[in-house]
C-alpha cells in the first residue's frame, strides 16, 4: 500500500480468490474508463434480434399471402424473426384446423429463408406460428 501511496496509483485487487491474492498499482479512474470502452464497443458488435409480426385470416386471397411473404422474407433476411398471427372472427373459430393449415403453409414457404421454431398453435381467437431466420 505504501508503494501505491509513494507512486500516487491505486491497489486494486484482481483475483482476491487465488492464493496469493493477487493485487495491482494502477490508476484506477483510467482502469474503469477502459473497462466502459471494451463494454461499449461488445455492445455495439452485438446484433440485437427484434420479433416483426405478420397478420392472416381465414379468408386471405393468394395475392395477399405472396405479398405477406415478401415482407415477411424481408424480416428474415435482416436476422429478425417472425411472428405469423391469424385471427379468427365468429364461426371461423370452429374451423380452427383450417387456420393452422394456412400458418403451416405460410410458414412452408418461408422455409428457404427461415425455419419453424414454434408449431402453430391456437390461444384464444388466434393461431400463432414463429419462424426464426436460418444462420449464414
Amino acid at each position: 500500500m505504501r508503494l501505491a501511496e509513494d507512486k500516487g496509483l491505486d491497489l486494486v485487487m484482481m483475483a482476491g480468490a487465488s492464493k496469493p491474492p493477487v493485487c495491482r498499482l494502477l490508476n484506477y479512474g483510467k482502469f474503469k474508463y477502459d473497462a466502459l470502452k471494451k463494454e461499449k464497443e461488445i455492445k455495439k458488435s452485438q446484433k440485437i434480434v427484434e420479433t416483426k409480426e405478420v397478420h392472416l385470416s381465414m379468408t386471405i386471397n393468394e395475392h395477399d399471402i405472396a405479398y405477406r411473404v415478401t415482407s415477411a422474407v424481408k424480416f428474415l433476411q435482416n436476422g429478425d424473426k417472425v411472428k405469423v398471427a391469424l385471427r379468427m372472427k365468429g364461426r371461423e373459430q370452429a374451423y380452427a384446423n383450417k387456420g393452422v393449415e394456412i400458418v403451416k403453409e405460410f410458414a412452408g414457404r418461408l422455409s428457404e429463408y427461415g425455419s419453424l421454431d414454434k408449431e402453430p398453435e391456437k390461444v384464444g381467437r388466434n393461431i400463432f406460428a414463429i419462424v426464426n431466420p436460418k444462420k449464414n
